[in-house]
């Protein structure tokens, strides 16, 4: 017998297709989405270019549009998901459970009140963290009804260690909590990754770019926001630079509302290098041409971006409020952190990255590729499984799916 799970989530993302793909295979699954993003929505999100994604989002697994009836649609409000067909819905496809991804949005709530009132279970996955810092009254009035809220729900797919620390912190239990890491398709990059390197294709990103093949090459990749503070890296990069450090070569990937003013800042520079928005087909080369990965984040729940450079072979080098921290760098194995901010601990840390880079490439290779193996979307599954059998009654697991022979 196999679990009927419905999955609802707020629109198609790049990450999680590959998952849903994959979950399809082990279970009769259907994904409600509430909210259809346009190329101008996701140049509106931050990526400061009007854009679809070229791997597929809507193939593999079965899925539906539902009515969305919000005044203002979108996806940065609350209230910009609102179907309140899906309490009819969870009921009348017989589910077995209804996974619900993140919950701060109206959706997310009418579908936990649906399957509340009709005694269906609720997984939820997010990945929310403990601010660093929040005033004492708000930490107070959120609490309670937080802590009400999320130890009703029947199962918790948590991402990571902050994630768990964040949903124990209110009040659920152990018995509640399974491990799905935040994920992407591992193979998809390595794979690519390789090809690019057999190919020469990587080598001719740094050709075509002035960069020496032998030169130390930092990747920046994402939007270029204030929180991701990409002036950051090249503040720390240009220090370096004038104190005489040699060979360090910066390269951006990515676009948005900083990209203009952050070129102006860097003209007397050609270290720095600027090459736009790339697809996610495009982006395993642009990994395997730089040597690290750096993430100055201030405010980042996970950091996906990690595991993409990590499934490609990269360390990283990541601020400490990136969420991804600490399951994924380990330090010196890894990659490095560092507080976020501090530039001078910043430059320290490229130092003694690109001195483990040289001595130590192939040793730095293996131990990031066997730590992103754990974040995969073959164990994120097999934790749905686990939740499923946990939180249904008088149903049989499903056999796992073997390994190919091959």
């Amino acid at each position: 017998m196999s679990y009927r799970l419905g999955v609802l989530t707020t629109h198609p993302v790049q990450y999680y297709s590959a998952w849903f793909r994959e979950l399809a295979s082990w279970l009769d699954l259907e994904v409600f989405y509430c909210y259809r993003q346009n190329p101008q929505g996701q140049a509106a999100a931050g990526f400061g270019v009007e854009l679809e994604w070229d791997t597929p989002l809507l193939e593999g697994y079965a899925y539906r549009w539902l009515n969305n009836v919000s005044r203002s649609p979108g996806l940065g409000t609350f209230g910009g998901c609102d179907t309140p067909e899906i309490a009819d819905l969870v009921s009348s496809e017989s589910l077995d459970a209804l996974l619900v991804m993140g919950w701060n949005y109206r959706s997310a709530l009418q579908a936990v009140w649906a399957c509340w009132r009709r005694g269906i279970p609720v997984l939820m996955r997010g990945d929310s963290q403990l601010p660093n810092q929040r005033p004492l009254w708000k930490r107070l009035v959120k609490y309670v009804p937080y802590r009400v809220f999320l130890s009703r729900i029947d199962g918790h797919l948590f991402v990571g260690q902050r994630n768990r620390r964040y949903l124990t912190h209110y009040g659920v239990g152990e018995n509640r909590l399974f491990f799905a890491p935040h994920c992407v398709d591992n193979e998809f990059f390595a794979r690519r990754a390789a090809a690019a390197q057999r190919s020469g294709e990587a080598a001719r990103i740094r050709s075509e770019r002035g960069i020496p093949q032998d030169a130390f090459v930092l990747l920046f990749a994402g939007k270029m926001i204030p929180k991701k503070r990409p002036e950051d890296i090249i503040q720390a990069c240009t220090r370096l630079e004038r104190a005489g450090e040699g060979g360090i070569w910066l390269v951006l990937v990515g676009s948005g509302p900083l990209q203009n003013a952050l070129q102006d800042s860097t003209r007397q520079t050609r270290r720095v290098v600027f090459v736009g928005f790339r697809n996610q087909s495009q982006m395993p080369a642009h990994y395997v041409a730089a040597d690290a990965l750096v993430l100055a984040s201030c405010e980042e729940s996970w950091g996906l971006v990690v595991n993409e450079a990590m499934a490609c072979g990269l360390p990283a080098l990541v601020s400490d409020r990136v969420g991804c921290a600490p399951d994924l760098i380990e330090e010196g194995v890894t990659g490095f952190t560092y507080p976020c901010g501090d530039i001078e601990r910043l430059c320290r840390r490229i130092l003694r990255l690109r001195r483990l880079v040289q001595l130590e490439r192939e040793r730095l290779r293996q131990e990031v590729r066997s730590r992103i193996s754990q974040f995969s979307i073959e164990n994120a599954s097999r934790a749905v499984l686990e939740a499923l059998s946990a939180v249904t009654r008088s149903r049989r697991k499903p056999t796992l799916p073997s390994p190919d022979p091959e």
